[in-house]
């Protein structure tokens, strides 16, 4: 996106990538549609040491101005979930869309080139790379971050950042699954592949979102919405059936099957299987007309607000995103160049700015890249 649009601009525009294809993480996203933004991006999808610095680009380029694009170049796309859009068909259409952009602005890309190093040089920069010497007036860190370390994820944008004074935010790994500890993964392994929709949340943070059970622990973007708000050792609550008015639910079970036990009853809500597990776990036993009202009261209290205490995560191997990164302190909003280094700028996830799931880091993508390419 920043070299289409200096391309544009009339820029000579070179792009280096050490990946031997383009548009990689692109091509894997959405289960290889390409979640490619979300219509309802706002800051307050953002997560930042500073929530103010993503404003100025999110409000330049809107979600709707990358969907002029994608129907422009006719690409069929469906809203999943509301506001989520996805390819109808794949990844590769965006990808070879923002090639074909890249290619009528005159971008050149220089694939399979690693950067041994970058050194502050007269009127600009000078890359040592595999292909040779390179000088430039303006260098553009778009690396990323730490996610998913097989697609070629590293360190490198930070380490570009710190060898010209900036500050590089704590990171970690972002929108991942969550591991548990041995007694509740002994629980729920047995669970493994089953969804149920849920509230899941951390503090004051809350997403209503589908979970899913795996043989490690915790997925589904339920957990991975509130995984880059958990911190190691916090509970996360969740509340199952969250659209039924529970109590209520459970005294009409009461009144309507009263030779019905409750596993029979949750059956129709949940998979046979979860609620089979839930009644063990619990000892919910026996027929509905011997509870009170007071024991479901209780029912009600433990199905609203399962506790349980991750062990951690796993790791940037599966995660989507990395939080934290280069510290927008020292970062223009409106252009994204360094305030320490003239012509020198980060865009993209490599910064401190870490959307929800659902395309929201898509479009900080294509935003920080515009606010960037509209400068350099």
């Amino acid at each position: 996106m920043c070299a289409i649009t200096a391309g544009y601009r009339g820029r000579s525009v070179l792009v280096l990538d050490h990946a031997n294809k383009p548009g990689k993480k692109i091509l894997m996203s959405g289960g290889g549609r390409c979640n490619f933004t979300h219509l309802n991006s706002t800051p307050a999808n953002f997560l930042s040491e500073n929530p103010h610095f993503c404003i100025s680009a999110l409000k330049r380029y809107t979600p709707h101005h990358f969907l002029e694009w994608v129907e422009r170049h006719g690409i069929e796309y469906f809203e999943k979930t509301p506001g989520q859009l996805f390819c109808q068909h794949s990844a590769k259409d965006i990808l070879n869309m923002l090639l074909t952009e890249a290619d009528w602005a005159g971008v050149e890309i220089s694939l399979n080139t690693s950067i041994e190093s970058v050194d502050r040089h007269q009127t600009g920069y000078e890359l040592n790379t595999s292909s040779g010497i390179i000088q430039c007036e303006s260098l553009v860190v778009a690396t990323g971050g730490l996610s998913i370390p097989t697609m070629g994820a590293s360190p490198f944008g930070y380490r570009i950042a710190e060898q010209f004074g900036h500050q590089i935010l704590p990171t970690r790994a972002g929108l991942v699954p969550l591991t548990l500890q041995p007694v509740d993964l002994e629980r729920f392994s047995v669970l493994s592949g089953i969804a149920a929709d849920a509230i899941v949340s951390v503090d004051n943070t809350r997403f209503k979102e589908s979970i899913l059970f795996t043989h490690r622990g915790l997925s589904g973007p339920g957990i991975l919405q509130i995984s880059s708000f958990w911190e190691p050792g916090n509970d996360i609550h969740v509340q199952l059936m969250p659209d039924l008015d529970l109590e209520s639910t459970l005294k009409q079970w009461r009144q309507e099957a009263p030779n019905k036990t409750l596993e029979q009853m949750l059956s129709q809500s949940l998979s046979k299987r979860l609620a089979q597990v839930l009644c063990e776990w619990k000892g919910w036993s026996g027929k509905l007309q011997n509870y009170s009202n007071q024991r479901l009261s209780e029912i009600t209290s433990e199905l609203t607000d399962i506790i349980i205490k991750p062990n951690g995560t796993e790791g940037y191997r599966t995660a989507e995103v990395t939080l934290g990164g280069v510290d927008t302190k020292e970062l223009s909003s409106k252009t994204m160049m360094s305030s320490l280094q003239e012509g020198l700028y980060f865009i993209g996830e490599v910064v401190d700015v870490t959307g929800h799931l659902g395309g929201h880091n898509f479009q900080w993508a294509w935003a920080s890249g515009f606010a960037a390419g509209n400068v350099v």
